[in-house]
């Protein structure tokens, strides 16, 4: 008989699963980025 396998269907659900957090990273970096930017402005203004 053959046996089922589903080593390869594993690995594609990990990589799915790190590239979901990846992009939640980097969607998230970039919202704190933006949200600095006024008040490293202001900062650097002050000098």
């Amino acid at each position: 008989m053959l046996r089922h396998d589903v080593t390869g269907a594993t690995a594609i659900e990990y990589a799915l699963i790190a590239g979901i957090i990846s992009l939640a990273i980097i969607v998230g970096a970039t919202a704190i980025g933006t949200s600095l930017t006024g008040p490293f402005a202001a900062v650097s203004a002050a000098f």
